[in-house]
């Protein structure tokens, strides 16, 4: 039997089998809604210009970089996007992160970006950054990860996705510092290689660290095989390994 909140319902206690008497229980009104991915699995496309973008990126700029924030009358715009045209789709974000999307001068959505909580484990970056597992499990908060990264599709500029890329690094540092109060020292992203090549963050100076093992994180028992991605890691400051590291 599943019980909601705010349900009725009969119970009979040991002491009562013998007199036949129920009691009845009211459970309470639920405190709040819960951020249940499954609620909102097929999230509604907000209507959009989809007039299609061929120039160069001097015409399509100055380009406008907005956050969304959870209460942004923008989010069903952004979320929509990601779900519609990002190959991944997209229901919702856990943990620290947080949400770019870039209009062009005309006000028209170009692309949107969202960075979340970088990955567990990564044997690649993890070597190249030389921290141990207990240092690592510490400092990982300090680390974001680029989940998505979408141009949309009737956008075709080029250079303008290595720009975007360049025009963020820039400044998620301080966006970051002033929304969850402490700083980040680099950045991550995972690229499949069976359907790009990563031009775009080779452009944007991000570095190429090696492969993934096709695991995912929920792989404990080293057994589902994904795609394996090529790692990229961009240093938001000099010295990030000391940063990360707590040294």
């Amino acid at each position: 039997m599943k019980i909601c909140a705010g349900d009725t319902f009969s119970i009979v206690d040991c002491d009562d089998f013998t007199t036949g008497v129920d009691r009845c229980i009211q459970l309470p009104a639920p405190l709040g809604s819960v951020p249940n991915g499954f609620l909102n699995r097929d999230l509604p496309l907000v209507g959009h210009d989809t007039t299609p973008i061929h120039c160069s990126l001097a015409d399509l700029q100055p380009l406008s970089v907005e956050i969304i924030s959870p209460h942004s009358p923008e989010l069903p715009l952004f979320n929509g996007l990601l779900n519609c045209y990002h190959y991944l789709g997209h229901r919702h974000t856990v943990g620290e992160n947080i949400r770019y999307l870039l209009r062009d001068r005309r006000g028209q959505p170009v692309a949107c970006l969202l960075f979340g909580s970088a990955a567990w484990k990564c044997a690649a970056r993890d070597i190249f950054i030389g921290w141990a597992p207990a240092v690592r499990e510490r400092n990982l908060p300090f680390l974001a990860n680029n989940t998505r990264f979408l141009i949309l599709p009737w956008v075709t500029v080029p250079h303008l996705a290595g720009h975007i890329l360049s025009s963020i690094v820039r400044r998620i540092r301080s966006d970051w510092q002033s929304k969850y109060g402490h700083p980040l020292y680099a950045l991550e992203t995972f690229v499949d290689r069976d359907r790009f090549r990563g031009t775009c963050y080779r452009a944007a100076n991000w570095l190429p660290l090696g492969m993934t093992q096709g695991r995912t994180r929920n792989d404990r028992q080293n057994c589902i095989r994904v795609s394996a991605k090529e790692v990229y890691l961009y240093p938001l400051i000099k010295n990030f390994r000391r940063g990360l590291c707590g040294c």
